[in-house]
């Protein structure tokens, strides 16, 4: 009994003082089963080696290289993109509840991608286009209505779910009054799905990606300030609201893009910060381990769809929601005894 309790002491003790190590092996290991797991891809390290040096069989070549690694690297940059988005605006609103999930942008980027696709049928970067429309028109209804002498965490939390709601509303409404092929290619991607990705579709929004993470790190001095108050921030030289505006403008754009791909993947941004915050043990959100979180979790989810379910993978959408609920609970449970 004593040897189990020092063994747990040890491993609590090792993730404790190298977090982000650890969350970086869990993700390699997870890579390498997502890449090479499965029946006639790699049945030894001998065929996974040849995989990588290029002289395995074309058939294998094609499912690993083509198929799996674009998957792999859409469930990587589009996990670190919620994670960001998350961890940004739990900063803004000081509050762990305070996600692109609760407070209903991603379903205002889902908006703007079912209208996208009724209006002018499914083309990729008009989808793009009409989900960071639709996130940021839900995100300016939210800051309009949340707005009473400045911004409450827990006002704006409240008004984002009654927008959510609304639009949600709105989005069944939509599905109904389209043609039914347009339905149902909305009602699949509505999911939240990687079933599908090429590389082709999943480069040229990683750029986009990219452009908003790089944003996101060039403000995060500015955010860490804002955390401390909007008078203290102030008297440190930073412009307050125009701030805010472009970190939210960020942080909406960064769930848009990636709902435009995927489709709405609940609860990563909700999780991830949270997650990280506690493996570091710190007051603050880390933009670098939220987004390293928010692809490890995205990425377990995703070998979860493929893999629970003999014969056919699940849309990854899914998964997130049924463990991400039970993730909710506690954390609203948890905000409630505060």
């Amino acid at each position: 009994m004593k040897t189990d309790h020092k063994l747990t002491f040890k491993i609590t003790n090792l993730i404790g003082n190298h977090p982000k190590q650890i969350v970086c092996l869990f993700t390699l290991l997870l890579i390498t089963a997502t890449l090479f797991f499965g029946k006639h891809i790699a049945e030894n390290t001998q065929d996974i080696w040849l995989l990588i040096i290029g002289q395995a069989d074309t058939y294998q070549s094609i499912v690993v290289w083509q198929w799996r690694a674009s998957r792999l690297f859409a469930a990587l940059i589009i996990g670190a993109a919620l994670g960001i988005s998350g961890a940004v605006f739990q900063s803004l609103v000081r509050n762990p509840l305070g996600s692109p999930d609760i407070t209903g942008f991603n379903v205002g980027a889902f908006t703007g991608v079912l209208l996208s696709i009724a209006l002018f049928g499914n083309l990729y970067w008009l989808s793009v286009f009409g989900a960071i429309l639709g996130g940021l028109f839900s995100a300016l209804l939210v800051y309009i209505f949340a707005y009473r002498d400045g911004h409450s965490g827990f006002r704006l939390i409240i008004v984002g779910i009654a927008i959510s709601a609304t639009l949600s509303a709105f989005n069944q409404w939509l599905i109904l009054s389209v043609s039914l092929e347009t339905a149902m290619t909305a009602a699949l991607w509505s999911a939240g799905t990687l079933n599908g990705m090429t590389w082709s579709r999943i480069l040229p929004a990683a750029v986009l990606i990219a452009v908003f993470i790089a944003c996101a790190f060039l403000l995060n001095t500015c955010m860490k300030l804002l955390e401390m108050g909007d008078d203290t921030a102030a008297a440190l030289g930073v412009s307050v609201n125009k701030t805010r505006l472009i970190l939210m403008f960020v942080g909406v754009a960064l769930t848009a893009v990636a709902t435009a791909i995927t489709g709405p993947i609940a609860f990563i941004a909700l999780a991830a910060p949270q997650i990280a915050r506690r493996l570091e043990n710190s007051a603050s959100i880390s933009l670098g381990s939220s987004a390293l979180v928010g692809s490890l979790l995205l990425l377990s989810a995703d070998f979860i769809a493929q893999h629970s379910w003999e014969g056919s993978t699940l849309p990854v959408g899914l998964i997130t929601v049924s463990l991400g609920g039970i993730y909710l609970v506690y954390l609203i449970i948890r905000e409630g005894k505060k």
